[in-house]
């Protein structure tokens, strides 16, 4: 393993990889499904959960705020049983957008000071549309005005709920955040998106789909993605076992290692059905060309006769776009990755680093307000700075594949949601080289 004083060797593939590679459980879902089984009425269990940064520290978030949470540390069942909500709390969010946004509103319950941080560069990710709407409901935050980390909810034991208006299209998790929490306010809650056109709307519908089947009715008029109304019924959350579908997102890497080796990549498990987001990527590779196959065994991509530029709006798959960045650079025609301006409100400013990380390696790229223009050239290989943003991470290493000499920069970022990346990289690279 690399450490940040020395950078990780990317490995280039010296044949066409065959590999199966098997994913941990979804971020998203297991966030998400943390937020509430510690908001039910009764305790649960949670099964292929993932232990990453992320998840680790929503885990923490929510046993802060009073939940008992047992098996975070290893690698079984999740029990989460649900306390009365407490204050004089600290909760470190560390890079984690679900953990800045999800948890302030279930906070505002608890009957005490909870203050929120993170690392240095969380402190300049959006927050102003949570925080403001939490104040719009009553609720006193002291953030001295930054709109940002770090900020204290001053919880009152409750919130009345009613209607709150703001501007999500800096990120949907400004949505789900408030979703997640607001069946426990006194008259539920309804929020009313204005603005641009909300991007990662899976990532709303995911949130949706958990409270219904947590027994929370919620309503929802998305027609307009400008002007999308949820109103979510007050009433208890109900307890419920939940198992974690794989994170078809951070199968990305993988699957695009198939295509530019030429070779091919089984995902066992693949959802036949699914809100995750990473779903898009069985349409997106195989306009790409590549051969893609759903069935019992799992998700089965395999590369074509040549690997195509893709021009393609991904507003709503956004996490997708620094892997299907470093594929368009290793295609041969050109690409146009639009819709996706929110990017650049992430760990980092994900178009600009793509844009230069890119370069840096001898690509052409023209950076837009909204997204990429990459057109084929030759790459070579240079070290990639990776901005402590794990996609960018993933992203270098499907470039080194192809492109002999790149090193990255603190691969240990990918710990955020894939602790195992450098082991699982390697080991699909060993089941390919058996192969041959």
């Amino acid at each position: 393993m690399a450490s940040d004083d020395h950078p990780w060797p990317a490995p280039t593939a010296t044949s066409p990889i065959g590999a199966v590679v098997t994913v941990p459980g979804s971020k998203s879902l297991t966030n998400r499904a943390l937020v509430l089984a510690a908001l039910a009425d009764g305790p649960s269990v949670i099964t292929g959960a993932l232990r990453a940064r992320d998840t680790v520290l929503m885990g923490r978030a929510v046993a802060a705020l009073g939940t008992g949470v047992d098996g975070l540390g290893s690698d079984g069942p999740m029990r989460v049983t649900p306390g009365a909500l407490t204050g004089s709390a600290h909760v470190d969010c560390g890079l984690a957008g679900t953990v800045m946004r999800f948890v302030p509103p279930a906070a505002a319950l608890a009957g005490g000071d909870v203050r929120f941080d993170g690392d240095p560069r969380a402190r300049v990710r959006p927050m102003g549309a949570v925080i403001e709407a939490l104040e719009a409901l009553g609720v006193e935050i002291d953030d001295d005005g930054r709109r940002t980390l770090p900020f204290t909810v001053k919880g009152a034991g409750g919130v009345r709920g009613g209607e709150v208006t703001l501007d999500a299209s800096a990120s949907s998790q400004f949505v789900s955040g408030l979703l997640l929490s607001s069946a426990r306010y006194d008259e539920g809650l309804v929020v009313r998106h204005r603005g641009r056109a909300l991007p990662s709307m899976p990532h709303v519908d995911m949130s949706v789909d958990l409270l219904r089947e947590h027994g929370v009715t919620v309503d929802v008029d998305a027609s307009d993605p400008t002007a999308a109304t949820w109103r979510v019924h007050p009433g208890p959350i109900r307890a419920l076992d939940r198992s974690v579908e794989p994170d078809l997102s951070n199968a990305a890497p993988f699957l695009a290692a198939a295509v530019v080796t030429g070779g091919s990549v089984r995902v066992p498990g693949w959802p036949q059905h699914t809100t995750q987001a990473g779903d898009a990527l069985r349409g997106l590779l195989a306009q790409m060309g590549a051969h893609v196959t759903l069935d019992e065994q799992g998700l089965t991509v395999s590369a074509g006769d040549s690997l195509l530029g893709l021009d393609a709006d991904l507003r709503d798959v956004g996490e997708l776009t620094p892997v299907l960045a470093a594929m368009c650079a290793l295609a041969s025609t050109p690409s146009h990755l639009r819709g996706v301006a929110h990017l650049r409100g992430h760990e980092t400013d994900r178009l600009a680093a793509l844009a230069t990380e890119i370069t840096r390696l001898g690509g052409d790229v023209d950076e837009l307000p909204d997204g990429l223009v990459i057109r084929p050239r030759p790459l070579r290989g240079a070290l990639v700075e990776t901005y402590d943003d794990h996609r960018m991470a993933t992203a270098a290493a499907v470039l080194g594949l192809a492109v002999p000499g790149v090193e990255i920069v603190d691969v240990a970022t990918t710990g955020k949601t894939l602790p195992d990346f450098v082991a699982m990289w390697t080991a699909m690279l060993e089941q390919g080289s058996r192969a041959a």
